[in-house]
């Protein structure tokens, strides 16, 4: 079955997320089923959004999830053959589904499918150096991975895929950062196509997924993540010494900024702290338990 408004379901991960997902819901035309799965559990949230819009289901998760196993929870409630995951601070232009509707008829097989970010400085994929000769404004080319605030996914194509009948998509070991990498590179380890959708378009707000009244808490949890999910990642996919050896130059540049900032800037000490201990849970195989000290 070909994608359409019909056969596609959009997933959207919140966690106070009040403040962009209104920009977010109105880019997105209201023919499609969209599921939202709220990590910050608020029935008000909930309640405001199934009001506002007759084509969003609000999931209310028990805990903060993450956004791998908010990704997980949201797929394994949808029902169409495909499934498009967004972040709450991406915009979708007037064409950016037509355009993906469209240009899919032109690949034979594929996974995961991706529009382009409007921002040229900061691609949302990476790929093989060999395969850059393929790249044009045009037509759809092959990529190594995407970015995960917009991706979407061939979900019959997938779960045929024998690591991922289980239908958990996303490793849910990763709180934040890297999981769309590990699920991108999973899927290529079994040979299965991502491809980039260049005249399907995307803006993406950057970092403005949460209220900017939470943004140290935020930024706190997201140092402390970022350097355990490359480390876990490193240690998974390339083995223990090269994360080890990976990751040694950040936590020794993050030691040093600890103490130079120690009695001249607090916040900055404790945000180069969040990265040693990041750093120091996952060479010890510690959880990624962090979460933001934020009341829900």
């Amino acid at each position: 079955m070909s994608i359409s408004r019909q056969t596609l379901t959009i997933v959207i991960v919140t966690f106070k997320s009040e403040k962009v997902i209104d920009n977010c819901i109105k880019s997105i035309s209201d023919q499609i089923k969209i599921i939202v799965v709220d990590n910050s559990n608020d029935q008000n949230f909930k309640d405001s959004l199934e009001k506002k819009y007759e084509n969003v289901e609000c999931i209310l998760s028990s805990s903060n999830l993450g956004m791998g196993s908010g990704n997980n929870l949201g797929l394994n409630n949808v029902k169409t053959d495909y499934a498009l995951i967004l972040n709450p601070d991406v915009i979708l232009q007037d064409n950016t589904i037509s355009e993906i509707i469209n240009e899919s008829k032109k690949i034979e097989s594929f996974a995961v499918l991706a529009p382009l970010s409007e921002d040229d400085k900061y691609p949302n994929y990476k790929i093989k150096q060999e395969d850059k000769k393929n790249i044009n404004n045009l037509n759809p080319f092959k990529v190594k991975s995407v970015d995960g605030f917009a991706m979407l996914l061939n979900l019959n194509k997938i779960n045929q895929v024998n690591d991922f009948r289980n239908k958990k998509y996303f490793d849910e070991n990763f709180f934040m950062y890297l999981e769309n990498d590990d699920f991108c590179k999973r899927l290529s380890q079994c040979n299965q196509n991502i491809f980039i959708i260049p005249k399907s378009r995307i803006k993406h707000l950057g970092a403005r997924a949460v209220s900017d009244e939470y943004a140290y808490e935020v930024e706190l949890s997201r140092n402390w993540h970022w350097i355990w999910s490359k480390f876990y990642y490193n240690k998974k996919h390339f083995g223990f010494s090269f994360a080890l050896l990976n990751g040694l130059p950040v936590f020794l540049s993050a030691i040093t900024k600890v103490l130079f900032y120690f009695f001249i800037n607090k916040k900055k000490k404790q945000i180069y702290l969040q990265r040693c201990r990041g750093y120091l849970n996952a060479l010890f195989g510690k959880k990624s338990f962090y979460r933001p000290k934020i009341n829900i």
